[in-house]
């Protein structure tokens, strides 16, 4: 379960309030520290609370499992917190930084619970919507929970079915679904209902409402009510089964008393009081749960006095409130489990462990595989992955705006170290203009005649060049255009990597490292990718911006480099060889040579999954892939996908982009000995940003080979 490519976490997702989660919370995490080392646990968004105070879900797991976790590690917003962000429009900053709470968690622990939100506020459409927001951006598999109070068993089924489709919508998996509080004589009827509303890949369970669950504490009643505790400290834990109000004359309320009943009565009703705490005691009447003492009256002197004197008392509290009032407010109070109540606990767990198939749940916890990675955590493994080892980037278009604010915030994130190429005046001018408050004094900047290199660079550019007929002349002429100094500063190691394009042709960007970087020893071609950030998944394009017309040997060597760039960033690569027929239906020379460049992929690396000849669709919609090609693994699963020639790949990239608002990062230029990547002329401060994150990941891998 420890391992890097099993599955890390479940997301306890409810779909209404009062639903009885914390039986699943309890339950699962007294599961899993069965079978795992160290479990964490996080709630991305809790209830807003007073200063210095802690979130009760929190403060009882952590308290009851004794996990090494502190308060403020286990969660990442409060709920207003959350609304102000969401009104301005601030979602991304939302779910980036639950992701990073999250990630912090999961470096620390080998499995990770996460509790969904409680469903406290009266927006409950739009609460429901953010738990499927996280869930699918976090990237791990769903319980959903519900209550069976009050529903019939249709409706039940209908409820639950509707939640599974909210997720199945957004491509987030659900390995159960469990209803709390139903009726015993309930429970096979309801589990035959969801078992029919439901695929056999969801298991389901049904728990009986349990009493010791549902009644709320003493202690939950003194919180609710701002009660002022009289007598019996040691027993707040007691539950209130059930209350009623003593106004009537005592021969008539005691046999009225019922087990764990929690009396109601006027502050100055000393017979009562007396009549009830003697009731306890005797074995003649069932024990109560506690008193309560209303309109802010308390007994006189002489009747504390004996009070005081008795052996054993329940609890005794005081409220304000009139009686009446008071009993309003005990029947709206709806029962929490909170650390220091551990039969409640206790009782969930038993529970949970009776009704729940609890080795079938934790196998398919520890089996589930992710189908890939979402969007905003490749993002976040990006720079978290950029961050563990600074490298050295070279930014040859100084002057331009979009370079300064992509190099401010690469600062402030401490993700690499920076050179910027122009004129030191020229940069601070830019800067002013677009008001860019980036201190000159955290990155290098060069002014290519001027520097100290210049000579050296040229000589070496001569030196490098001189078989194709280039002059010292020339060669100094060369290294003042930013694009040659940058790349050399590169190929002389004094940066690990050049990220160019946004003022300059792809031409101008990568024709020198083409000229004197050249490919790795065992690549023959440079070539491209795009990392398209789709809705729910990442995919990797190759080739759509270098090769415009592959041949079979160059289209292999081209899947080949764009599985390890894939493999580089966290991407288990699956490879779909396009074309415009899917096995071996098609014919027609396009088609023969993605087939012979199939093969070729097969016989050279046989470790790699790839197919082809396939469609796009084939590719991509699992219910077409098994139709067109049944046998292949790949149908309807590829995330790597390689283009027959430059027109299909760049129209491809650029309609998806476009139709479904990707973000596509690239082009991530593959095969060269030291990484130099192309930006668009129509970049944006984002591009820049990605792109330099993944050139500092590429030079890390570089290193690492080296």
């Amino acid at each position: 379960m420890t391992s890097k490519t099993g599955n890390k976490a479940v997301y306890i997702a409810t779909t209404e309030a009062n639903s009885g989660k914390s039986i699943a919370s309890l339950g699962l995490m007294q599961l899993l520290l069965a079978k795992v080392a160290k479990v964490g646990y996080f709630r991305p968004i809790i209830d807003d609370l007073p200063p210095e105070k802690v979130d009760n879900h929190i403060n009882t797991v952590i308290h009851h499992f004794n996990l090494a976790l502190k308060p403020e590690e286990a969660y990442a917003f409060h709920r207003s917190e959350v609304i102000r962000q969401l009104n301005n429009d601030n979602k991304d900053a939302v779910i980036r930084d639950i992701i990073e709470k999250y990630k912090a968690l999961e470096e620390r622990f080998d499995f990770i619970l996460v509790e969904g939100t409680s469903f406290s506020a009266s927006d409950s459409i739009n609460e429901f919507d953010i738990n499927v927001l996280i869930a699918k951006n976090l990237g791990v598999p769903v319980i959903i929970i519900s209550h069976g109070q009050d529903k019939t068993e249709a409706q039940i089924a209908d409820h639950i079915h509707m939640a599974y489709d909210s997720f199945q919508e957004k491509s987030v998996p659900i390995l159960a679904a469990i209803v709390n509080k139903v009726a015993t004589e309930a429970q096979t009827a309801i589990i035959n209902a969801l078992k029919e509303q439901l695929p056999e890949s969801v298991m389901v369970s049904a728990i009986p409402l349990n009493p010791v669950l549902a009644n709320p504490s003493i202690k939950e009643i003194v919180n609710r009510l701002d009660a002022d505790v009289l007598f019996g400290h040691d027993y707040l834990n007691n539950q209130a089964g059930h209350f009623s109000v003593g106004a009537m004359q005592l021969r008539n309320y005691l046999p009225l008393i019922k087990e764990q009943e929690l009396v109601i009565t006027p502050g100055d009703r000393a017979g009562v009081i007396l009549g009830v705490l003697q009731a306890n005691v005797s074995a003649n009447y069932p024990p109560v749960a506690g008193i309560v003492l209303t309109g802010g009256l308390v007994p006189d002197e002489s009747i504390i006095k004996l009070i005081e004197g008795l052996s054993e008392v329940v609890p005794i509290i005081s409220v304000q409130t009139g009686t009446f009032s008071t009993a309003n407010r005990i029947g709206a109070i709806k029962s929490q489990i909170y650390a220091e109540n551990t039969d409640k606990i206790l009782a969930s767990i038993n529970d949970f462990e009776q009704y729940v198939q609890t080795d079938e749940l934790l196998h398919r916890l520890i089996t589930f595989q992710s189908k890939g990675i979402t969007p905003r955590m490749f993002q976040y493994n990006l720079l978290k992955k950029a961050q563990r080892v600074k490298k050295h980037i070279v930014l040859p278009e100084g002057t331009d705006a979009r370079i300064l604010m992509a190099a401010k915030r690469l600062i402030e994130l401490d993700v690499v170290q920076l050179t910027l190429l122009g004129d030191r005046d020229q940069i601070e001018k830019q800067l002013a203009m677009h008001d860019i408050a980036l201190d000159l004094n955290t990155v290098d900047v060069i002014n290519p005649r001027q520097s100290d290199r210049f000579e050296d660079y040229a000589e070496t550019l001569y030196q490098l060049r001189k078989h194709k007929n280039m002059n010292q002349a020339i060669a100094k002429d060369r290294m003042e255009g930013v694009s040659y100094f940058g790349t050399m500063m590169v190929y002389k190691g004094h940066a690990d990597g050049m990220v160019s394009g946004a003022a300059h042709t792809t031409q101008n960007t990568i024709l020198p490292a083409f000229q004197f970087i050249k490919t790795k020893p065992d690549t023959k071609l440079v070539s491209s990718v795009f990392f398209m950030l789709l809705e729910d998944r990442v995919s990797v394009y190759g080739d759509c911006a270098i090769n415009p017309n592959p041949t079979a040997e160059e289209l292999a060597e081209i899947a080949m480099s764009s599985a390890t760039t894939a493999k580089a960033f966290d991407i288990e690569p699956k490879v779909a060889m396009l074309s415009y027929s899917s096995g071996a239906s098609g014919v027609g020379e396009d088609v023969e040579r993605v087939r012979q460049a199939t093969e070729i992929v097969k016989q050279q690396r046989p470790d790699l999954k790839v197919m082809g000849p396939i469609q796009y669709d084939a590719a991509v919609d699992i219910k077409v892939g098994k139709l067109k090609m049944p046998e292949s693994e790949i149908a309807g699963q590829a995330n790597v996908f390689i283009f027959p020639d430059l027109n299909t790949g760049n129209n491809t990239y650029k309609a998806v982009q476009r139709e479904t608002k990707a973000l596509a990062i690239g082009p991530i230029l593959q095969g060269l000995k030291k990484p130099v990547n192309d930006l668009s002329r129509g970049c944006t401060v984002d591009d820049v940003f990605n792109t330099v994150v993944v050139t500092a990941i590429q030079a890390q891998e570089d290193g690492a080979q080296s």
